[in-house]
């Protein structure tokens, strides 16, 4: 049986899912916006070097808290599998295609963390309706792209889509591993570390592969998406994650993924004139319903 926590830090937790829900939404156009100037990985690089510096300079500076020797393994582990590898490849998947169909790929990591849930906890049974989720989860990946066959069918989108089905594995993976770490470092300092290391490490893979520009001349409208990712994306909504997750279970933060490529698809759309069909809002529909699934039959198990 899972402890709840109490009904005023979990109102707080699910207040924290929900902005969350509607801001991690909106970052998916915001870095559609900055690879038409920047290559991914710096850009992802910048985002978290700025994010990062300003978490670590406020707990250095009025905390008087510093990264330890015995932390910095674990946090730089941490830092690999959620920003340089998941929100990494998160970003260089919208390279390749559209960001709303990149945020739908992005929704089923909730399924990822209920699969190695199952897979590494080894204490759970798989009910009849998780495996109906993940058919339907993926059924609705599968439908969304049926407008895009011969994009696919180039290569170009496909490597999207591989980057996509990645960033949501390390995603998951480096959900379950924030819940559990956060009883034993603060958790806000640990992402400010993450980000920074996470960032400079970015920025080092981007130059070292040649993917790399200088920023002397970039225009406004890129510097706004950088300052929108960092603000909104890395800022705010990271730490309402990190603030849910010490509150909730990890299977409920995830939720947000139900909401997240619903405001991503319809922002794109508005925004950026990316198509919003019929075939993409049913298979959208489907992979969403598919994740509820999962995810009930998951505390079903854990009740």
């Amino acid at each position: 049986m899972i402890k709840q926590p109490p009904t005023s830090e979990r109102a707080k937790g699910l207040t924290a899912v929900a902005v969350v829900s509607i801001l991690w939404g909106t970052t998916w156009m915001a870095s559609k916006v900055g690879v038409k100037y920047l290559p991914a990985l710096q850009l992802s690089g910048l985002r978290h070097v700025i994010g990062g510096g300003m978490y670590v300079v406020y707990f250095s500076v009025m905390k008087k808290m510093f990264l330890r020797r015995d932390q910095f393994l674990r946090i730089l582990m941490m830092a690999i599998i959620m920003f340089v590898l998941s929100n990494g490849l998160s970003v260089m998947s919208v390279v390749y295609m559209p960001s709303g169909i990149a945020s739908v790929v992005g929704a089923i990591a909730p399924i990822w963390v209920v699969v190695i849930s199952y897979l590494f906890q080894k204490k759970n049974k798989i009910l009849p309706q998780t495996i109906l989720g993940v058919l339907i989860g993926f059924a609705g990946v599968i439908i969304c792209f049926y407008d895009y066959f011969n994009e696919i069918k180039e290569g170009n989108f496909a490597l999207g889509i591989f980057y996509g089905l990645v960033s949501s594995i390390t995603w998951a993976i480096g959900a379950l591993l924030t819940a559990k770490q956060a009883k034993d470092t603060d958790p806000y300092f640990s992402l400010g570390w993450q980000m920074l290391l996470s960032g400079i490490l970015l920025n080092i893979i981007s130059y070292a592969t040649g993917s790399f520009v200088s920023i002397e001349n970039l225009p406004l409208e890129a510097w706004y998406s950088i300052g929108y990712l960092v603000i909104i994306g890395s800022v705010i909504a990271f730490g309402a994650y990190v603030f849910a997750l010490k509150r909730l279970p990890a299977a409920l933060v995830t939720v947000h993924a139900y909401i997240n490529p619903i405001v991503a698809l319809i922002i794109g759309s508005v925004l950026l004139d990316e198509q919003l069909t019929r075939n993409i809002a049913i298979g959208t529909m489907a992979t969403l319903f598919g994740v509820f699934l999962v995810n009930n039959s998951f505390k079903k198990t854990t009740d």
